[in-house]
């Protein structure tokens, strides 16, 4: 494998474009530490493809190109669109596919599709910016899962853009304000609870999917809510295995395999839920995690003694 000429997509038209950056140098360094022939494909905010700083058109930069390691996040990467674009070429590539990539990524799609399985995940509503009485609908909002909410768009990950409102006053605010950003937001009733996450890996190990240990997430004392900012600032704590019950820890898995294989994802993924004493709560399922060395993925490889270096290479295994 290590003649493999593997192309490494990264940053991207998505607010995860620094996410993505170095998700891509990771993964970059670790191919190369394996003698694989790395060509590194960063694609600008704008979505011209760069390679070597000269623009490319994408089928160009792609020439003798054995497969493709997508280390995009959010929009464009994640959502099945640069997915199309690959199938398009016949160009192998790790990750999800289209059409589960762009499931997957709508957090209320995929909320009905777990539901059907019996995973339950916090009450919410779906809120367009268009015709929208912002306080007619916090009215509504009150009367159905008052009083903590939790904003968030429908598409997207890294946890930009979430906010939390406590009651009706800041719910106005923050809707507003969200509604001004997106077209579109997810509010939902706010769970209190433990934040827990779970990778999940096909073909590791020998099993056709396989578990990594779950990680309870603890934001620092200051901020109640696993933001953008205290997810990538070494603020939060992130014990790995989480401190669960056997019995947590078995049905977080559980439900996280499930999330996977439901969505009809491919490769890997990682869920996050919060757990308290009513049970779990599913709230999305990422489909390329971020892979930076201080991120969620590989700590839980670490806790397993799994090398990072090997878990790129057995990515590009995967490709297809």
């Amino acid at each position: 494998m290590k003649h493999l000429r593997v192309a490494v997509l990264r940053g991207g038209p998505s607010d995860e474009y620094e996410v993505s950056m170095m998700t891509g140098a990771e993964v970059i360094a670790a191919l190369r530490r394996q003698k694989m022939d790395v060509v590194d494909v960063v694609i600008s905010k704008k979505g011209k493809w760069m390679v070597h700083g000269f623009e490319r058109a994408p089928k160009d930069a792609l020439v003798f190109v054995d497969a493709v390691f997508n280390a995009l996040h959010g929009a464009y990467g994640e959502d099945g669109t640069i997915q199309r674009e690959l199938d398009r070429f016949g160009i192998p590539y790790t990750g999800s596919r289209a059409y589960p990539s762009a499931l997957a990524i709508n957090k209320i799609l995929a909320k009905d599709v777990l539901r059907s399985l019996g995973i339950k995940s916090p009450p919410h509503l779906r809120v367009s910016r268009l015709g929208t009485d912002v306080r007619r609908v916090a009215t509504t909002l009150e009367s159905l899962f008052g009083p903590t909410y939790i904003i968030k768009p429908v598409n997207g990950g890294s946890s930009i853009g979430v906010r939390k409102a406590n009651g009706m006053h800041e719910l106005v605010r923050m809707l507003t304000e969200s509604l001004k950003e997106r077209d579109e937001v997810l509010v939902e009733k706010y769970i209190p609870g433990r934040e827990a996450t779970v990778g999940v890996v096909e073909g590791l190990r020998g099993q056709d999917l396989y578990s990594l240990p779950t990680i309870e997430i603890i934001p620092p004392p200051s901020r109640d809510l696993f933001d953008y900012e205290v997810k990538y600032n070494g603020e939060t704590d992130e014990i790995c295995p989480g401190r669960f019950s056997r019995k947590e820890k078995q049905d977080l898995e559980e439900a996280a395999l499930r999330a996977h294989t439901a969505l009809g994802l491919s490769h890997y993924s990682r869920s996050d839920f919060i757990v308290n004493d009513k049970g779990i709560y599913f709230l999305e399922t990422n489909t390329l995690p971020a892979l930076a060395r201080n991120t969620l993925m590989p700590k839980a490889l670490e806790a397993v003694g799994h090398d990072y270096d090997d878990f790129v290479r057995h990515l590009v295994g995967l490709a297809r």
